[in-house]
């Protein structure tokens, strides 16, 4: 996708941010709003972005790892159910304070695309919305997993994958 066509699916990308904390979703719409994005909503929580997305159908939601009442892995959980959620491909930027690989391997299990660590800047944040917009991993189920198909997938030689904790082993 060249930069023209590439700004300009950014500008009509509908974008939904999920945070409880006031403060990150102003710095996270005025970073969208710089990178070119023209249609955002907000939620304060998780049961509210749920009910955003089923009402908005958002191309992309940037999440918070922690909420109170639905945090970022039950937020995925619910909206990685293809047989009782309406848009259960959407595109998931996760953002965390917290970088322990536990949790980026927690968030990709949960079926989110991208992650990103707190405090992020507008060029990483850009990066992560091209990366799905541009360039969408195909959606896969594996067992109880739906969600995008893993850059990285290491498979033990002695293991059989019956599920995708074996394939979320990374190096």
């Amino acid at each position: 996708m060249d930069s023209k066509a590439l700004n300009a699916r950014i500008t009509l990308t509908k974008v939904l941010v999920v945070d409880d904390d006031l403060y990150m979703r102003k710095v996270v719409r005025t970073m969208l709003m710089t990178i070119g994005v023209r249609n955002i909503e907000e939620a304060s929580n998780g049961l509210i972005g749920i009910d955003v997305i089923r009402s908005m159908a958002p191309d992309v939601v940037i999440l918070d790892w922690e909420m109170p009442g639905l945090d970022g892995v039950q937020f995925m959980r619910t909206v990685r159910s293809p047989e009782t959620f309406p848009y259960p491909d959407v595109s998931v930027i996760m953002l965390s304070g917290h970088g322990e690989r536990s949790r980026v391997v927690d968030a990709m299990k949960a079926g989110v695309n991208e992650f990103l660590l707190k405090p992020v800047s507008v060029k990483a944040l850009r990066e992560r919305l091209v990366a799905v917009l541009a360039n969408p991993r195909p959606m896969i189920r594996s067992g109880d997993y739906y969600g995008p198909m893993p850059r990285k997938i290491v498979v033990p030689s002695n293991a059989e994958v019956d599920d995708m904790t074996t394939l979320f082993m990374v190096n």
